[in-house]
C-alpha cells in the first residue's frame, strides 16, 4: 500500500509512489503549457494510471499557486495559463475513487520535511523556500497550518527596505540588484571573489532580518531552508546569524535551529505527506 505524490512543476508534472516512507517509483511528463485545462488534467491522469497495479491509499498534489484547500480548487497557476480555476480535487476523486489532498508547494515543502526530513521530531516548523521567490509553510503543534485562504507564511510579501522581503531574500536580489544569477555568484564566491562574497554577506544580513520576523511571528523550533539559494548557505550563514543575534529575546536565539534541506524529490514527498498530515486530524 502506498501514497501518490504529485508535483506540478515549472516544466513537468511528476508522480511518485511512496511506500514505507520511501520513494520507490517516479513517472513524469512535460506540462502542456499551451494546452487547455483538460489537457493538463489528462496528463496527470495518464501518470496516475501508470500506478494502477499498486494499491493506493490516497493522492497528494503540490501546486505553485493559491489553493482553496477545503474544496481542492486551484487558482491561477503561473506556468499553466489555462488553469484559472480548476476543481482538481473533485475531478481526481471522481475519476480514481481515492481521497485527494491539494496544497501549495511551500506548504508541501514544510510538511514533507516534517515527515521525511530535518523536521522529524519537531512540532513547530517553518519550511522556508528561497529560490526564484520566497515562500514558507508552517506546522504548528505538529499540524500543517495554511490559514483560511492558503496565505499563512507569506512573509516574503511583507514590506522591507522600500520593497519586500522576497526581493531581498531570494534570487531576485542577485538578478535585480547585480544582474547576475545566484549560481554565478556562488561559483565566484567559492573561488574567493571578494565582490561575490560581499553580495552574499549582504544577502545573509537581509535573510537574518526575515528570520527574526518569522521568529517574532510564529516562534518555531526549527526553520528549514530549501530552494536553489539555500545551496549557497555556507557563504551567507555567518552574516545571517549575526543579524539574528540582535533578536530581542536571548533564549530564543539560543534555541532556534536553522537547517538546510537535504532531501531529493522533496516536492513529491511533500505532496504525499499531505495524506499523513490529514490522518493526524
Amino acid at each position: 500500500m502506498g501514497i501518490l505524490g504529485i508535483d506540478l512543476g515549472g516544466t513537468n508534472v511528476r508522480v511518485g509512489l511512496i511506500e514505507n516512507d520511501s520513494l520507490v517509483k517516479v513517472e513524469s511528463l512535460p506540462i502542456s503549457k499551451n494546452g487547455t485545462a483538460d489537457d493538463v488534467i489528462n496528463d496527470i491522469a495518464i501518470l496516475i494510471e501508470r500506478f494502477s497495479e499498486n494499491e493506493i491509499l490516497g493522492i497528494g498534489v503540490g501546486v505553485p499557486s493559491v489553493v482553496d484547500i477545503e474544496n481542492g480548487i486551484v487558482y491561477d497557476v503561473q506556468n499553466i495559463p489555462s488553469w484559472k480555476e480548476v476543481p482538481l480535487k473533485k475531478i481526481l476523486q471522481e475519476k480514481f475513487k481515492l481521497p485527494v489532498y491539494i496544497n501549495n508547494d511551500a506548504n508541501c515543502f514544510a510538511v514533507g520535511e516534517a515527515y521525511f526530513g530535518k523536521g522529524k521530531g519537531y512540532k513547530n516548523i517553518v519550511g522556508l523556500i528561497i529560490g526564484t521567490g520566497m515562500g514558507a509553510g508552517l506546522l504548528i503543534n505538529g499540524k500543517l497550518y495554511a490559514g483560511r485562504n492558503c496565505g499563512a507564511g507569506e512573509f516574503g510579501t511583507i514590506p522591507y527596505k522600500g520593497k519586500n522581503y522576497e526581493y531581498y531574500c531570494s534570487g531576485q536580489f542577485f538578478s535585480n540588484e547585480f544582474g547576475l544569477s545566484g549560481e554565478e555568484l556562488f561559483n565566484n564566491a567559492k573561488h574567493g571573489d571578494e565582490k561575490a562574497i560581499e553580495i552574499f554577506s549582504s544577502f545573509g544580513r537581509n535573510l537574518g532580518e526575515a528570520i527574526k520576523l518569522i521568529m517574532y511571528s510564529v516562534d518555531p523550533e526549527i526553520i528549514i531552508l530549501g530552494g536553489s539559494v539555500s545551496k549557497s548557505f555556507d557563504v551567507f550563514k555567518n552574516e545571517m546569524y549575526k543579524s539574528i543575534k540582535s533578536f530581542a529575546y536571548a533564549k530564543s536565539i539560543d534555541n532556534i535551529i536553522i537547517e538546510v534541506s537535504e532531501i531529493n524529490n522533496i516536492a513529491i514527498l511533500g505532496a504525499a505527506a499531505l495524506y499523513y498530515d490529514d490522518m493526524r486530524k
